[in-house]
């Protein structure tokens, strides 16, 4: 089963439709599927098997007329901008962007934007400039001037192969080696100020007892380990710098440019990206818990960016997966980092649980300490075991007064749980606090279940979401109308079977029978769709429907458009014939007129 990784459709707006019509054209939707899925042509369709979930027999189609996808077992579809976003996990904007730059098509100035293109220019000159300065750091680490970093990073654990992995660099002990170093390469000190990469001391006036000092500008990381942050995409953001010896802060970070917001990104989501079938994130807090735990095998794992965990990082990270595990170091700032962390990831929908690391430890310790077997047998811990562990903490169980807060507090952390995960809990609260089941059941704000009920009660087992839940028809109205839709998009609908928006009783087809009629192409309804579960319909209805030959193409056309208005027909006359009595006697005469005329039109279809 596929599951929900929170995609998110953005509307096209920002960029000229005729552009992104362009733009699907030219990204041949059949060559960039076969990039990531092989594709064996039958009929006029490509099959494979489908990357969004498993199995064995073929069902993932690609239709390189309409431009567009669908998988018959997971009903997963959509256009090759669609594609782009599941499988690189962007955005609309950025599939744009991808597809833009794969394809060689200049990227517009988006509607009422008039300084874009300036923006760009300038913000792909910071992204450079950060880019050979992480190479510079990089080169720096393995020359004497890097010497202390080097020792540094290989006392902590770390092999020259994640070293390089990561792209980890030294900076040196001078306060303007990058800055002559980039300058040279031709950029301005204004860029390097605005990256980030320096700093600028303004200038002095001049005292009674000193002389005036001028504006100076140097690097802003000295003598450091560094730490390159990079996107998901390969770009270079900002850096991270342990200090080496004494001197405060521990960590530098970048501060805030026009390329970097350390509220919107992860560490290590370059690596993130390129992982495939993950079942959960681990996220730690520093650096060098990723790198360690990424050393010994570990896969998925990030971290924050100097801050604290923030609503946009954990949307980020539920594009790539639906679970995450909090994986952060046990002392008190971490711990309570938790409990912020739990109620986070809730708010965004995501599955949160918390890995349980003994005696303190923070990851990196750990998992030096008892390997990567040791890490994978952790205890991970529901959010309510948590919080009741720490909820514990705040009172005295030997006294009557403690355990009956204890017990009270309790309750309000346990409301709304399946009873099978609250029975786990009553069980442990029963030994603590010694209230008997049915007064805890009561502070809960649940009545103990009856016994015969419960063993009657059918048993009930836990759905697994899917990615895209298929839409059922709820009638043979509804049926037809998707049946003609498909004939109709497809241009087989011979010319004589005419149909109009009046015709559609469902609102979703009659939209795509507008859009259709007006001549937009397949791709393009598939893709303003505003959820997965449109897309895939939309995407089911681009499918034309199994047919030998055109005489029985025909005669799906003949019944589906009969169907519909037959439905029509029906409803009129149920209308008619529920407000007959209430009529005046004229009424009732032209009521009976036009349910002879409505008749006739039901015998002849």
């Amino acid at each position: 089963m596929r599951r929900n990784y929170g995609l998110v459709i953005e509307m096209p707006g920002r960029y000229p439709e005729s552009w992104v019509e362009e733009l699907r054209e030219r990204a041949d939707l059949v060559q960039i599927i076969s990039s990531y899925v092989p594709l064996k042509k039958k009929g006029r369709n490509y099959w494979g098997l489908c990357p969004f979930h498993g199995e064995k027999t073929a069902s993932f189609s690609v239709n390189p007329e309409g431009r567009f996808y669908y998988c018959f077992g997971c009903k997963a579809g959509g256009s090759v901008i669609n594609f782009i976003m599941e499988m690189e996990h962007l955005t609309y904007g950025e599939a744009l962007k991808y597809l833009a730059d794969l394809v060689h098509l200049p990227v517009p100035q988006p509607v009422d934007d008039p300084d874009y293109q300036k923006r760009q220019s300038q913000n792909e000159r910071l992204l450079n400039a950060n880019r050979e300065a992480a190479r510079f750091f990089h080169q720096t680490l393995f020359t004497d001037a890097g010497k202390a970093s080097l020792d540094y990073l290989r006392g902590r654990g770390l092999n020259d192969h994640v070293i390089r992995r990561f792209g980890l660099g030294a900076a040196p002990d001078s306060w303007d080696s990058l800055m002559k170093h980039l300058t040279s390469m031709g950029f301005t000190a204004q860029e390097l100020e605005l990256a980030g990469l320096t700093v600028v001391k303004e200038a002095e006036n001049a005292t009674a007892d000193s002389p005036a000092r001028p504006r100076r500008q140097y690097d802003m990381f000295r003598n450091r380990a560094m730490f390159p942050i990079i996107d998901a995409h390969g770009n270079v953001r900002g850096f991270g710098g342990r200090i080496l010896g004494k001197g405060t802060p521990k960590y530098l970070n970048t501060s805030d440019t026009p390329i970097y917001n350390k509220r919107l990104g992860v560490y290590a989501a370059n690596l993130l990206h390129k992982e495939r079938h993950l079942d959960h994130v681990v996220l730690v807090e520093g650096y060098m818990d990723v790198i360690a735990l990424s050393q010994y095998g570990v896969k998925g794992v990030v971290a924050t960016l100097g801050t604290s965990l923030t609503d946009e990082q954990a949307r980020l990270i539920k594009r790539y997966v639906p679970k995450v595990y909090l994986a952060y170091d046990g002392d008190s700032a971490g711990q309570h980092a938790i409990l912020r962390g739990l109620e986070i990831f809730r708010n965004a929908g995501m599955d949160v649980r918390v890995l349980d690391f003994p005696d303190g430890l923070d990851p990196d310790e750990f998992i030096r300490r008892d390997g990567l077997e040791g890490f994978e047998n952790l205890p991970v811990l529901s959010p309510e075991t948590y919080r009741l562990r720490r909820l514990k903490e705040q009172y005295d169980l030997s006294t009557k007064e403690g355990r009956t807060e204890y017990a009270k507090a309790a309750g309000s952390i346990l409301k709304g749980l399946e009873p099978v995960e609250l029975e786990n809990h009553l069980q442990d609260l029963v030994l603590q606090t010694g209230f008997s089941r049915d007064v805890l059941l009561a502070q809960i704000g649940q009545s103990r279940p009856d016994p015969a009920s419960s063993a009657s009660a059918p048993i009930r087992t836990p759905s697994v979401p899917r990615k895209v839940p298929v839409h059922t028809p709820v009638n043979e109205h509804v049926r037809g109308e998707e049946l003609l839709i498909s004939l109709f998009a497809t241009g087989k609908l011979p010319p004589d079977e005419l149909m109009e928006e009046e015709d559609f009783t469902d609102p979703f087809l009659k939209d795509v029978f507008i859009d259709l009629k007006s001549g937009r192409s397949p791709a393009a309804i598939i893709e303003k769709q505003k959820t997965p579960e449109d897309v895939a319909r939309a995407s089911r209805l681009m499918t034309p429907p199994p047919a030998e030959d055109t005489n029985e193409l025909l005669q799906l056309a003949k019944q589906g458009m009969h169907t519909m208005r037959a439905a029509r027909i029906d409803a009129e006359i149920a209308e008619i014939t529920k407000s007959m009595s209430a009529l005046p006697p004229d009424g009732q005469l032209r009521a009976m007129t036009r349910l002879m005329e409505l008749q006739k039109m039901r015998s002849r279809i």
